[in-house]
């Protein structure tokens, strides 16, 4: 993975150069810079930057994760692409539910370890979206029908009902589809790990 560094006085016209010089656009990657002094009384200064491209960091934690998982004893491959900010890694392998894990947790907790190594690694904060085949997929569609459907028996009974014990992520679903949901509000409740959404009557 090529990691370009550059010095010079101003921030802009070093992302420009940048730029420029490897034919990017200021949204094909990330950078880190630093201040270096110099000088009698350090009164000279030049910025340090250094830049990661997207393409490049995703497939570093395609190798990262095709390492880890390999090394679990499981046949993985990859699908990958970049939209706007987010890297979207999809996950095929020969044992699935081992990814995934109850409820989701094991393919969370895979994907928080990956924001950390590159945090780590290059104090880089990316926005990834790790999945095993279509899970996160057909998990959403499943969460937007429960919370509709009990959305719709709360209207009509003018009772509150709470949900299955849900992440953040899940929650977040949830409070999202019914929005707009005519007749309810929601809200999370509970302490970690059983917090859960209630759907109120208006």
């Amino acid at each position: 993975m090529e990691i370009i560094t550059k010095e010079g006085k101003e921030l802009e016209s070093i992302l420009d150069s940048i730029c420029e010089e490897y034919n990017l656009t200021k949204s094909d990657f990330y950078y880190q810079y630093k201040e270096k002094k110099s000088g009698l009384f350090n009164k000279n200064s030049n910025i340090e930057l250094t830049v990661i491209t997207k393409k490049d960091l995703l497939e570093y934690v395609k190798e990262y994760l095709e390492e880890l998982l390999t090394n679990m004893g499981l046949e993985v491959n990859f699908e990958t692409k970049l939209r706007e900010d987010t890297m979207y890694v999809k996950i095929y392998s020969n044992h699935n539910p081992i990814l995934i894990g109850k409820g989701g947790n094991t393919l969370k907790a895979l994907e928080t370890l990956v924001k950390q190594k590159i945090n780590t690694e290059f104090g880089i904060r990316a926005y990834i979206n790790l999945d095993v085949e279509n899970y996160r997929e057909k998990n959403q569609r499943r969460l937007e029908r429960l919370a509709k459907n009990v959305a719709r028996d709360v209207v009509k009974t003018k009772t509150e009902a709470h949900l299955e014990n849900m992440n953040a992520y899940d929650r977040r679903i949830v409070h999202n589809i019914l929005t707009d949901f005519k007749g309810v509000t929601t809200e999370s409740t509970g302490e970690e790990p059983n917090r859960h959404v209630v759907i109120k009557p208006e």
